[in-house]
């Protein structure tokens, strides 16, 4: 598992390891690297003498690019290991080359090649605004419903009122790019379809996997009470001096 040291990546990480040990699967090793992070040759030297069957990924940002250079440069391909990655899209892609990533994975609600009307017109705006070289994605998506979520409740309630716009949004539904998502009345996440895509030479997902029913978003997954996950979230940001980052220099492994 590659993860940069911060909040997200490490509480996916405990969501991770617990369904990885659930259906039987062990971790080969787990190292954490921090914000920013461009030099990854140490990491992938240990992730080749670890020999995993697959590498999980919730490496952020530009450090994707140097992660993956470093993965190709030391001859780690998908048909040799493949990587899921939870944090690179469609836009990344086009700065990695689709020819050097394809065969390799990524989990997200949302991919540009969803077959749907929505979505057709969706990235022919987007095109026609932004240039048609350029890609949308999953972040991008995710935006683009907040702004019409929002839209919704503020129409409903009359107000731009912060209260009155909160309980408008219980229960809100929509139909997006991705699909109808819908607010949970009890906890104001979204319900979502949960897709995996394989990464195509030219630099697109083909879907290999999509959930049938949306998954309801829970904040606290049960892999520990609502307790532990509070402990466990206090312990980080204590520990990094009361930053949601590892503020350390060094790398951490872990």
């Amino acid at each position: 598992m590659s993860v940069l040291d911060y909040v997200f990546p490490r509480s996916a990480n405990e969501i991770i390891k617990s369904k990885i040990k659930q259906v039987g699967g062990q971790i080969a090793g787990e190292e954490y690297v921090l914000l920013g992070e461009d030099k990854f040759e140490t990491l992938v030297t240990k992730i080749i003498a670890a020999k995993p069957d697959v590498i999980f990924n919730t490496i952020n940002g530009d450090s994707n690019i140097a992660f993956f250079n470093e993965l190709r440069k030391q001859g780690i391909t998908p048909s040799i290991i493949p990587t899921i990655s939870f944090s690179i899209a469609e836009d990344e892609i086009q700065y990695l080359g689709g020819d050097i990533m394809a065969g390799d994975y990524a989990v997200w609600n949302y991919f540009q090649s969803i077959n749907s009307i929505e979505n057709f017109e969706y990235v022919n705006n987007f095109k026609k605004k932004y240039g048609s070289d350029r890609v949308t994605d999953d972040p991008m998506e995710a935006g683009y419903i907040g702004v019409y979520l929002y839209a919704k409740a503020v129409d409903i309630a009359g107000t731009t009122s912060l209260p009155e716009v909160k309980k408008s949004l219980k229960g809100l539904t929509f139909s997006a790019p991705e699909g109808i998502v819908g607010i949970d009345p009890d906890n104001q996440h979204l319900a979502k379809i949960v897709r995996v895509g394989q990464i195509l030479p030219n630099g697109q997902f083909k879907i290999v996997f999509s959930t049938e029913e949306h998954v309801d978003p829970i904040p606290y997954p049960e892999y520990k009470s609502k307790e532990m996950w509070d402990a466990f979230l206090s312990n980080l940001y204590s520990k990094w001096n009361q930053n949601w980052a590892n503020p350390r220099i060094e790398v951490s492994a872990t």
